[in-house]
């Protein structure tokens, strides 16, 4: 049996310790973390999660999936709110199709009951050292000081963007490309709890975004009535700055004006202003994914920002194909560790592509009459050609479709539609079965 060190429990460590598990492995994860099965978690204390395709592929492969719903809330589309109060819902894809909001540490502590039944677990153990050559990792417990060297036969870093394992190993290895870029915008995030009853204070089945151009308010919904809210902008250098909301005066004005029906549900937010700090966020981007027998999966080798909800599932998708290449080449981890790294990379890069360019859709072009009629039109060629036109939304979030292809499809079929909207001067105005009538012209049997 194959002895395997996981190095962080967190949501990618955690399902990853299951799949090794089910396989016959002995598996230890260390996490620097308490264990958070032991702490009472309300649902603004971690960012929220939107979980889709990929990600319910992957626990859907080990059973856990049914077990993750029950803490998920389906969002069915977008509801853009305008600084003059008008909404306007954009549904995400066909039928029934939804992406769903999760706590970080509800589903992180389903991933760690799931792992533990078979998996040994460790909590406390900060990774100070990794011997790639004789795969060794050493640990130091931070309430003890116990200094713990371990062997195994294989060892998987997952503890996130600022991996150890990175960093104190690969990182110091001849020829390993990294890069840690900051964008410009930070964010905070903000609980707005349900009415007094219970309720929500919106539609709960949505996503909220108050797009404002050069900065966003977003909102995800939970499961007890309240939203975990998130802002996103510079941090500073802009007029609208993090750091000049440094007082409850500016910050109740910023509100008043900027976001004035998110203000009339939550007067008081210029008092829970510092219940979470600013936050930063960065792209980490590096090459190779695995030495030896030690191997980068999830953040620790494709550290993403949040604006396609991907990097859980992202992550997730690590775990499937890793397993899929173990049965393809029975258990051979060289062959496995080579083509993981080969297929991965190009998804990783891609994924962090996507979520960039999702960002400026989001706090730019969603409000923009031209994104909508762009997305109207392409709505209806997806709707008379559905099993041949996937939208980009679509192939990232329903499908899994290689991040690569749809990154690269997409941006084809941005083009194309820009050019069949222009060339048949179509506008907002014109009826959706004279637009029919030009796509069946326009693409017939090409798609």
């Amino acid at each position: 049996m194959k002895s395997v060190t996981i190095v962080g429990g967190g949501l990618v460590g955690s399902l990853w310790a299951v799949y090794l598990s089910r396989e016959g492995y002995k598996v230890k994860v260390f996490e620097k973390r308490t264990d958070m099965r032991n702490t009472v978690m309300s649902a603004g204390k971690s960012i929220n999660l939107a979980t889709s395709y990929r990600g319910w592929k992957a626990l859907d492969a080990m059973g856990l999936g049914d077990e993750v719903r029950t803490i998920a809330k389906p969002m069915y589309g977008r509801t853009m709110h305008l600084p003059d109060g008008a909404k306007n819902f954009q549904k995400y894809g066909q039928g029934d199709q939804a992406i769903y909001s999760v706590s970080r540490g509800g589903i992180n502590v389903k991933m760690l009951e799931a792992a533990a039944k078979n998996a040994e677990l460790y909590f406390n153990e900060d990774c100070i050292g990794v011997d790639l050559t004789n795969n060794i990792c050493t640990f130091k417990n931070s309430v003890t000081g116990n200094v713990t060297e371990v062997k195994s036969d294989l060892i998987f870093a997952t503890d996130g963007a600022f991996s150890a394992v990175r960093y104190n190993a690969m990182q110091k290895l001849d020829r390993f490309n990294y890069s840690q870029n900051y964008i410009e915008d930070g964010y905070k995030e903000i609980l707005l709890p349900a009415n007094a009853d219970g309720s929500y204070k919106m539609e709960d089945e949505t996503l909220h975004i108050w797009p404002r151009g050069r900065f966003m308010l977003i909102a995800l919904p939970n499961q007890d009535g309240s939203f975990t809210c998130t802002l996103f902008m510079p941090v500073d250098g802009h007029e609208y700055s993090f750091k000049k909301l440094n007082n409850k005066e500016a910050i109740n004005k910023f509100f008043a004006e900027t976001f004035p029906d998110f203000y009339e549900m939550m007067p008081d937010v210029a008092d829970k202003w510092d219940d979470y700090p600013l936050s930063s966020l960065a792209i980490i981007r590096c090459f190779p994914w695995h030495h030896n027998n030690t191997a980068l999966m999830g953040d620790a080798a494709h550290a993403t920002v949040p604006f396609f909800g991907q990097g859980m599932n992202c992550g997730f998708e690590d775990c499937t194909v890793m397993w899929e290449l173990m049965k393809k080449h029975n258990h051979n981890w060289p062959e496995i560790l080579k083509e993981y790294e080969v297929l991965r990379k190009p998804n990783g890069d891609a994924v962090q592509d996507l979520s960039l360019q999702n960002y400026l859709v989001m706090r730019d072009k969603v409000a923009d009459p031209v994104y909508l009629l762009h997305r109207k039109v392409e709505a209806r060629i997806s709707t008379l050609y559905p099993d041949k036109y996937f939208p980009l939304y679509t192939m990232v979030s329903f499908t899994d479709i290689s991040y690569h292809t749809a990154l690269t499809k997409g941006n084809e079929q941005e083009r194309m539609v820009s050019e069949f909207i222009s060339d048949h001067g179509i506008t907002d105005t014109t009826p959706v079965d004279v637009i029919d009538g030009y796509i069946k012209l326009k693409f017939g049997d090409k798609l």
